[in-house]
């Protein structure tokens, strides 16, 4: 099969199109023809290591000294079971999935092999697998960030970087759980996140939402980008702050995956593409997500390469 291979830590160039064997699924485990993944930043900061959480020495022993240890990056994929494992039970052949790998990657390939009873479930009904696959990352994350600042109907939430992967997810999210919605983006990305929801967006480019006056009872940054003393003044006296940068990465349940695909069967959330990129130009997809303007997504078709390969 096809895969991207990281090579190295460094540039989009350290990722290379490789042909490597196919996996074989073991007794507990399906094997999944890939059909869709996504860039994500937490991809970039992997390829490239320059996060300040990668240079603790725990985290680079776990992800590789030189080379990421999994060199197949893509930590969220929608596909379709190919085969079965003789111990399982819960899937068959032909059933289309979405899954969640996190930190053990292995999305930018044609096949995977995936423990049953590992975060992958049936992807939602009414999506295709490029929407399927660019609700997860964002989807969970915001989801483990939300519950962690306690989210309650009735509150307000102001989300900073609400037009992101993150952002938009939380945007919705919160809606759904009832909260009065603030949302802070660019000029360009406002009637998205109106679109969305939001009940108020502020294009931080034109107004410095920490001085509008208004408070807060939760203060979500969505791209790691402000601070906790930056939202001192726009936070109630029992706010929380929470962020992505600093707090601790997001841990991811099935029952998260069968949640936000119940939310988008019932049209509370859907996926949000910014761009769609062919297999093969990987490395142009790190590119642009590492400008840092993305809204919502960026999907790699893994399909698309397959169907050549199979035509070749």
């Amino acid at each position: 099969m096809k895969a991207i291979v990281c090579t190295n830590y460094g540039s989009p160039d350290v990722l290379k199109l490789q042909q490597i064997k196919k996996p074989i699924p073991k007794d507990n485990e399906v094997l999944i023809k890939i059909h869709a993944t996504t860039v994500t930043s937490g991809d970039c900061r992997v390829r490239s290591f320059k996060s300040p959480l990668l240079y603790k020495i725990p985290m680079r022993l776990f992800l590789g000294i030189r080379r990421p240890r999994n060199p197949i990056l893509g930590t969220e994929l929608s596909g379709v079971i190919e085969a079965v494992g003789t111990g399982v039970k819960g899937f068959k052949n032909g059933d289309p999935i979405y899954a969640f790998t996190g930190m053990k990657f292995g999305g930018y390939a044609e096949y995977i092999c995936l423990a049953a009873d590992s975060t992958v479930t049936i992807k939602p009904t009414n999506t295709t697998h490029e929407e399927a696959a660019s609700i997860l990352f964002g989807g969970t994350t915001a989801l483990y960030f939300l519950r962690k600042g306690k989210i309650q109907s009735g509150q307000k939430i102001l989300i900073y970087g609400a037009s992101g992967a993150t952002g938009t997810s939380a945007v919705q999210l919160a809606k759904y759980f009832g909260a009065e919605v603030t949302g802070v983006c660019s000029t360009g990305n406002m009637e998205l996140v109106k679109s969305l929801g939001a009940d108020d967006v502020i294009d931080y480019t034109k107004e410095d939402w920490a001085a509008s006056g208004k408070r807060y009872d939760i203060i979500f940054d969505a791209v790691g980008k402000t601070s906790k003393s930056k939202c001192k003044n726009v936070l109630l006296p029992d706010g929380v702050y929470v962020t992505v940068e600093g707090q601790g990465i997001a841990k991811v349940r099935l029952e998260d995956l069968i949640f936000l695909k119940e939310l988008v069967e019932a049209g509370a959330v859907k996926s949000v593409i910014d761009s769609i990129y062919p297999f093969e130009q990987t490395p142009e997809a790190h590119r642009y997500v590492e400008k840092g303007h993305k809204k919502g997504n960026v999907v790699i078709s893994v399909i698309l390469l397959s169907k050549i390969s199979e035509a070749l």
